[in-house]
């Protein structure tokens, strides 16, 4: 039975046509809907079709999302439910950042199972188009639907909302991998690949290099079997499904990732190892122009990096060639600059005139490659580890430039959620508290107090689950 507390949207349109005064056929011809499609809509014998709904809404010059919330009602309560008309409204209700609609159309779907893998297929087409949080809810509507089956679907939705909740704090990075990785194999290989390089960049903006290494070697055996099936197969079509990249370029970059995993952790012989691979793309049989764009990136970033792991090793007279490299490349400045202050502090160089030269790289901003642009979470983490180098090499140099660095370092920090480098940046100031002037100091402290906040705030939610 129909319940007689809700609204219906033909009440509405009556009550308007009726202060209006308009005949039906006057606002036929102001809606552009046939006049007795109006009547039967009026009656109560048809439905309201979704691009009638819009119709109405417009000649009554109201908003588009007027009447979403009552159409809901409409689909549900006053008719029976129906793919041709939810379909429209979810990715309409989507665009137009109805998540409460979104969230009530897929809680009343999911009574029937059968609507699950619909429901999905829309959440892909809603991802496709960066429409992250309408297809998240989807996502987990879906997953939540088909908990208990051991389904690649299931898989899916786990591997889309991992990357729906990455964002720029790490600790929710960490714990969004944690849910993921026990969904990683469930993945067609395709799939799994970029799962692997999602999941290394970000232990890489975590520093945690044993697992970055697991993952990117994981990546490297995975492509090269597939790689080698491929070419031993005398199959040229294949109903597999196909990789977002090349396999070669997740070849190519889980050697790259490796050779970067052994720069971090000091050992510049087996990282120039890597390099001389992922430089090598002579067993690469295909002969395209994406695969002369790929080898060629892949080629400047190794010439990059050996002139870089001199000057990471020591190697001062390195610097003015490795400088002279990367100023032709801006999109690989600021990166250079990091590693470049980095070494400066290690080795105690003076890097001014570099630092000069290259000073509108210093503040945060995204960056490009062949493939796209760079992983934010991952430069987001290497501007604040930067911003304290360079505070440490300020201060150093007895510059009370340092204080302001420090500050803004903290407060990247705290953004992201960094915790070692909020330590850094604490004992850093309070090592040089006697160079900051009492403006600095304020901001210092209000500073800490966010931090503060923040922790508790994070200590209060993990309680709650307990």
């Amino acid at each position: 039975m129909v319940p007689t507390t809700r609204t219906m949207i033909r009440d509405l349109l009556a009550l308007y046509l009726s202060q209006k005064g308009m005949p039906i056929n006057q606002f036929s011809g102001q809606s552009g809907i046939n006049s007795g499609t109006l009547s039967r809509i009026l009656s109560g014998h048809q439905p309201i079709a979704m691009n009638h709904l819009e119709r109405i809404t417009k000649a009554m010059d109201l908003p588009e999302d007027h009447f979403y919330s009552l159409y809901v009602d409409e689909c549900f309560f006053f008719s029976s439910p129906t793919w041709r008309r939810l379909r429209p409204f979810l990715v309409r209700s989507a665009e137009l950042g109805r998540l409460d609609c979104v969230e009530e159309v897929v809680q009343n779907l999911l009574e029937n199972l059968v609507y699950a893998p619909m429901l999905f297929e829309v959440a892909e087409g809603l991802f496709q188009e960066g429409l992250w949080q309408a297809a998240g809810l989807l996502y987990k509507n879906v997953s939540a639907s088909e908990k208990y089956q051991n389904s690649e679907r299931l898989a899916l939705c786990q591997y889309r909302l991992f990357r729906i909740a990455i964002g720029d704090d790490q600790a929710r990075n960490l714990q969004a991998t944690h849910l993921f990785e026990g969904y990683l194999d469930r993945l067609d290989e395709a799939d799994q690949l970029e799962g692997l390089k999602h999941l290394a960049h970000v232990y890489v903006s975590l520093h945690k290099w044993h697992k970055v290494d697991e993952l990117a070697k994981e990546m490297q055996q995975l492509a090269t079997l597939r790689w080698n099936f491929q070419r031993q197969s005398d199959r040229k079509e294949s109903n597999e499904k196909k990789t977002e990249k090349p396999l070669y370029f997740y070849i190519l970059y889980a050697q790259l990732i490796r050779s970067y995993v052994c720069e971090q952790i000091g050992d510049y012989p087996s990282a120039l190892d890597w390099v001389s691979l992922y430089m090598d793309g002579t067993w690469i049989q295909e002969d395209n122009e994406e695969v002369k764009r790929t080898v060629a990136q892949f080629q400047e970033w190794g010439t990059a990096n050996r002139l870089l792991y001199r000057v990471m090793a020591g190697q001062y007279e390195a610097l003015s060639e490795y400088v002279e490299y990367i100023s032709h490349r801006p999109d690989e400045i600021f990166t250079a600059l990091y590693s470049i202050v980095l070494s400066a502090n290690r080795y105690d160089w003076n890097v001014d005139y570099i630092l000069e030269r290259f000073a509108s790289y210093i503040p945060y901003r995204t960056y490009s490659t062949e493939f796209g642009d760079y992983n934010r979470q991952v430069m987001l983490d290497q501007h604040t580890q930067f911003l304290a180098e360079m505070a440490a090499y300020y201060l150093h140099n007895k510059r009370e430039d340092g204080i302001r660095f420090i500050l803004q370092s903290l407060e990247s920090s705290a953004r992201i959620n960094d915790e070692s480098n909020i330590l850094k940046c604490v004992d850093l100031f309070e090592q040089h508290r006697h160079l900051a002037d009492e403006e600095e100091k304020e901001q210092y402290k209000l500073l800490i107090r966010e931090v503060q906040d923040s922790h508790e705030k994070k200590i209060y939610q993990a309680s709650s689950f307990l």
